[in-house]
C-alpha cells in the first residue's frame, strides 16, 4: 500500500505558524531572520506570505513583500513590484511540488495586490533554486556581487506578472 501525503498551501497565520516558520528558516537557510522581521514582512503583504502543510504539519513557507521601485525590466520606469524575500521547504518534503506551489501562490497574491512584476535574489551556486525559478518564468536580470554575508554572489531574477491588476 502506498501512503499518499496530503498537502495544502494556505496563508501564514502569525499566531499559529511563526515559531515553525522561524525554525524552518534556521534549518534550511544560512540567512536567518528575527521573528519580528517575519511579522513585519507579513504585515506588508499578507497575501504573499504562505505556508505549505503536509499531513497537517508546516513543511515550508514563502514570504514576500510589496515595494515601489525601478522595474527590473525597464530601469527608467517605477513600478509596484513583489520581492520574494525567502522560500524554504524542509528537506524531507522537497521535490514533491511544494516550492512551485508556494511560489505560484505568492506570485498570485502579489499580483492581486497590484504588483506588475516580482523579483528575488538567489545564490549563484543554488542550482535547484535557479532551476525552480526558471521553470516558473523568472529570468536572470543581473548579478549582485558579494550579496550574502559570507561574500557569495547572488543572481537577481525577475518575472512579469501577466495576471496582475496593475
Amino acid at each position: 500500500m502506498v501512503y499518499q501525503q496530503v498537502h495544502k498551501i494556505r496563508e501564514f497565520d502569525p499566531g499559529i505558524d511563526l515559531e515553525k516558520v522561524v525554525e524552518i528558516n534556521r534549518l534550511c537557510l544560512p540567512e536567518n531572520y528575527t521573528p519580528s522581521f517575519f511579522l513585519e514582512v507579513y504585515r506588508n503583504c499578507p497575501k504573499g506570505f504562505l505556508v505549505a502543510e503536509v499531513d497537517g504539519k508546516v513543511a515550508g513557507y514563502i514570504m514576500s513583500r510589496l515595494e515601489h521601485g525601478l522595474s527590473e525590466f525597464n530601469r527608467f520606469k517605477v513600478v509596484k513590484k513583489g520581492h520574494i524575500v525567502s522560500l524554504a521547504v524542509l528537506p524531507q518534503y522537497r521535490r514533491i511540488g511544494l516550492g512551485s506551489a508556494l511560489l505560484k501562490g505568492a506570485l498570485m497574491g502579489l499580483a492581486s495586490m497590484g504588483a506588475s512584476e516580482s523579483y528575488l535574489e538567489v545564490r549563484v551556486s543554488n542550482m535547484p533554486g535557479i532551476a525552480l525559478y526558471s521553470k516558473m518564468g523568472f529570468r536572470i536580470v543581473r548579478r549582485a556581487p558579494l550579496y550574502y554575508h559570507d561574500g557569495a554572489d547572488a543572481f537577481v531574477m525577475a518575472v512579469k506578472l501577466a495576471f496582475s491588476n496593475g
